[in-house]
């Protein structure tokens, strides 16, 4: 059977997909929209199952011989959507670019469940290092910290008292697509540290407030990471049930890094540590 072609823009299936940029719509139907070759490969190599994919060839068409291997790596994810039961849905390049979000897209679009998981649900380990983002507002800064998480071995990411979803499109772009690879869950401050007790995760929590340089700490065994909201940092709790405070030094005028440049600092502070003492990290080998 063909797909389905739309050349329209005004067409209502285009206006129900433009929707899902809104959290209320993503919440009432349980799914998201991934864009992008890179992003997408990625979320389908970490069992996403799309429900509907949208598709432009005539976007898959950059100039010189990369250009033709790059066609064929997008055809080859359209058909590996459709083997996966999506729905494949042609869009002409006027009504792709209508939907499409991001600056220069390469004509893949899908429709994927919802991502995030209950609290409950995440598994704990001997050596799990989670990395808890309390009330961070940009999804640039969601995503760029999942990034650094999947980079750094991160057993899983929670957003306490969120104030962007997981699933928004812009979370998902910035994050390359690792918040399908990265185990993700939304709870409040309260819920996460009675999570956190419950599992006998030591919590370190980064702050410029304090005299413990962040290279001090012991950051080996069970550990989280957390890091506050752009503007007031961590709040009161978190840092009352801190078993260390930390701060990274600076020798600038400024006081603080970006939130997401503190975490990636502390995370892989956390790696090189546990490197040093030989400790295993998720999914990769143990060091001598």
């Amino acid at each position: 059977m063909a797909d389905l072609l739309i050349t329209s823009a005004a067409n209502p299936r285009l206006r129900s997909l433009v929707s899902l940029r809104r959290r209320p719509v993503r919440e009432e139907t349980g799914t998201t929209l991934v864009e992008g070759h890179e992003e997408l490969s990625l979320a389908l190599a970490s069992g996403v199952r799309p429900q509907i994919l949208f598709v432009c060839p005539e976007l898959f068409s950059p100039a010189g011989r990369a250009g033709h291997q790059e066609i064929g790596r997008q055809a080859d994810l359209v058909q590996h959507a459709r083997q996966l039961g999506a729905e494949v849905v042609q869009l002409s390049r006027s009504a792709f670019e209508k939907v499409a979000y991001r600056e220069g897209p390469d004509g893949l679009l899908a429709v994927v469940p919802a991502v995030g998981r209950a609290l409950s649900t995440l598994d704990t380990g001997p050596h799990d290092l989670v990395l808890v983002a309390q009330r961070v507002e940009k999804p640039g800064n969601l995503g760029a910290m999942l990034r650094t998480a999947d980079a750094a071995g991160v057993s899983a990411v929670v957003a306490a008292d969120p104030v962007t979803d997981w699933g928004n499109p812009n979370v998902v772009r910035a994050s390359k697509g690792t918040v399908f690879a990265v185990p993700v869950a939304a709870a409040t401050t309260a819920e996460t540290l009675a999570w956190l007790a419950a599992n006998h995760v030591r919590l370190v929590v980064t702050t410029p407030d304090t005299d413990l340089l962040y290279t001090d700490a012991d950051l080996t065994g069970r550990v989280a990471v957390a890091v506050g909201a752009e503007k007031h940092g961590a709040d009161d709790a978190l840092m009352d049930a801190a078993a260390y405070r930390v701060r990274i030094p600076m020798q600038g005028k400024a006081n603080s890094l970006n939130v997401a440049a503190s975490a990636a600092v502390v995370l892989f502070e956390v790696l090189r540590q546990r490197t040093a003492v030989s400790t295993p990290i998720r999914g990769g080998q143990e060091h001598p």
